[in-house]
């Protein structure tokens, strides 16, 4: 009785943290370059009641009593399916068609990564530095601010699709001015350790980061002009499990309340 008491309340901590997951992703839905994050669960140690017997006949039986603990959270994984492209009038909009992350260099000089490619140019002593709206740095292929000499307009400087950065000569064709984007991936991305600001950062987990600028091995990744990745949150989806946690959560919470009716009757059976 006690026992299935504890296996319920482990059943709504489960469904509760579920919850949580998934009030984050609807809560994220117009978050660019967000992406979905899926609850799973694992089963708890089990308690063996009867080991295989023999019946009365002598004839062995199939198998045992084991009950179950209980569940748990095991991981919150994260859907890296690319969302849907938004068309967007800065000239400093960039979406991914492909597996590849942005780089940026945080305040304590370290490489972060990231699908928003809702970029700006932030004006510097040394020059127009393309920065995150939170004023990060965004980095070329080797691991560099990009940082572009007052010289140039900056509406008129256009991106092709290997992320290498152009301006328009005398005749008005695009050349290239030496800058490429830098555009990195890694082997297991659920490996990635999420930060705020729609940030990553490298662990053991996700691999050595691959630059594709350096590595022919990987399917190269497309920059996308004038267009922003919007998050990959299905709403109905995500409506759907929202309910399906609700009735497990309420499901488990009957069980609690039946178990401690169970030990109510019992305790007054001596009346």
């Amino acid at each position: 009785m006690v026992r299935s008491l504890w296996t319920a309340a482990t059943g709504m901590i489960a469904q509760q943290v579920n919850v949580d997951t998934i009030a984050n992703n609807l809560a994220n839905v117009n978050t660019d370059g967000y992406k979905t994050q899926t609850n799973e669960f694992k089963s708890l140690l089990y308690q063996t009641i009867q080991t295989k017997t023999t019946s009365k006949n002598g004839d062995e039986k199939p198998g045992g009593v084991q009950v179950g603990l209980g569940v748990r959270n095991s991981a919150i994984t994260t859907n890296f399916k690319t969302g849907s492209f938004l068309a967007s009038e800065s000239d400093t909009a960039f979406a991914l068609d492909g597996r590849g992350f942005f780089g940026v260099k945080g305040e304590d000089g370290e490489i972060y990564y990231t699908k928003n490619g809702n970029f700006q140019f932030t004006l510097g002593d040394t020059g127009n530095m393309l920065s995150t709206s939170e004023g990060l740095p965004v980095v070329d292929t080797e691991g560099n601010a990009i940082i572009l000499d007052k010289k140039y307009v900056l509406s008129e400087i256009t991106v092709t699709k290997n992320g290498e950065l152009c301006y328009p000569d005398e005749q008005n064709n695009p050349q290239s001015i030496g800058i490429t984007m830098g555009v990195f991936q890694f082997n297991n991305p659920n490996g990635l350790e999420k930060l705020g600001s729609s940030l990553y950062k490298q662990t053991v987990a996700s691999g050595e980061v691959i630059n594709e600028a350096t590595n022919t091995d990987v399917q190269k990744t497309n920059v996308v002009q004038g267009f922003l990745e919007g998050s990959n949150v299905q709403v109905v989806d995500e409506m759907v499990n929202m309910i399906v946690a609700q009735r497990a959560y309420e499901l488990n919470s009957k069980a609690i309340t039946a178990s401690d009716e169970m030990l109510q009757q019992a305790n007054n059976l001596r009346r």
